[in-house]
């Protein structure tokens, strides 16, 4: 997602870090979810770009799906780490 600006980043990160936490059912803050959202960002471009083929560079809507669904799977996996410790 390398052709949004900072701003832009922080803002689909505050957007998918909130959709994701009503996805799961959590209840986090404004900063969790948006260090959750840029983190799932980074996750769910990585697995779109390298997996499937997706740019989600380029589109608003497209960005904000696919960091929400890094977001969701990262806060999958967080919830399975948090299980076993």
């Amino acid at each position: 997602m390398s052709g949004f600006g900072f701003i832009a980043w922080i803002i689909i990160g505050i957007i998918a870090g909130w959709l994701a936490e009503k996805i799961m059912k959590r209840s986090h803050g404004l900063l969790t979810n948006l260090i959750v959202g840029v983190i799932g960002a980074l996750l769910g471009g990585f697995l779109a770009n390298n997996l499937l083929g997706i740019d989600a560079s380029g589109s608003w809507i497209v960005g904000i799906i696919v960091a929400t669904i890094g977001a969701v799977l990262l806060l999958f996996l967080l919830g399975l780490v948090k299980k076993r410790g």
